[in-house]
């Protein structure tokens, strides 16, 4: 089967750096494929690589066997969501509103998160942040995308809303083969519902293997890979930081 989207030898980064090197992963229709590594590891400028938005410093990426170039905008006309780590929320607009900016309704949004039918009509600043969340995710699968890229969708949430919303993308994944690539970092719950899994370290992917593979072997993974952070020369700096303190690309 073709991969839905591909990168082959991909290095990408920022200032003519390279922050990623000669990355090769792909993810097929229907599967979930996780990404994993420390902060610094280079997991969301892999996501923005292949989404279109970071240009390439070698290598290619491919959507449906085919290299392409296009900018991100044309990816998500044809068939992309991305669902950054920060909620992209309109703190002045209601929820309604929200879900019309992504030309989803709200009757959509509720058939995917009951939860939010008392908020509909609540502005989006006035949300918890798992509510947020819910509305980011529902907007990005109510359109039902081909392909979602999603970093770190449990992001200062508790352990029940990351459930809920890895539920809902597993289920679209599972019913609609739609191709996810996903950065998380709670490893453990990720590969619940994850089919793949590959581990980043210094730009470099360390590990691929299954989800139940890499289930087994989750705390060897801990120890000697999501144990360390990394200082800008690309070097051991100690325990991981949470990601609300560490602004440098991940």
């Amino acid at each position: 089967m073709t991969a839905l989207i591909e990168a082959r030898r991909m290095s990408a980064g920022y200032a003519g750096q390279a922050v990623v090197h000669d990355l090769d992963l792909a993810v097929q229709p229907g599967e979930v494929v996780c990404l994993l590594g420390p902060n610094g590891a280079g997991k969301t400028t892999t996501l923005l690589a292949m989404s279109g938005e970071l240009p390439l410093l070698k290598g290619e990426v491919l959507l449906d066997g085919t290299p392409t170039k296009a900018p991100l905008y044309r990816r998500a006309r044809d068939g992309m969501s991305y669902v950054t780590e920060e909620r992209s929320v309109f703190k002045g607009l209601t929820m309604r509103d929200n879900l019309r900016c992504g030309g989803v309704t709200p009757a959509e949004a509720v058939a995917l998160f009951p939860e939010l039918e008392r908020c509909v009509d609540t502005r989006g600043g006035l949300l918890s942040g798992g509510e947020q969340q819910m509305l980011t995710v529902a907007r990005a699968l109510a359109r039902k995308p081909r392909l979602l890229l999603a970093d770190e969708l449990s992001l200062g949430l508790a352990p029940l809303i990351v459930d809920r919303l890895l539920q809902a993308v597993r289920a679209a994944a599972t019913d609609r083969a739609m191709a996810v690539l996903m950065v998380e970092q709670h490893a453990r719950k990720a590969l619940r519902y994850a089919d793949r899994v590959y581990v980043m370290r210094r730009g470099r992917i360390e590990m691929a293997a299954t989800a139940q593979e890499a289930s087994r072997r989750i705390a060897e993974i801990e120890n000697v890979y999501l144990s360390e952070t990394f200082t800008s020369r690309g070097m051991p700096s100690g325990p991981v930081q949470s990601p609300a303190s560490n602004n440098r690309p991940s």
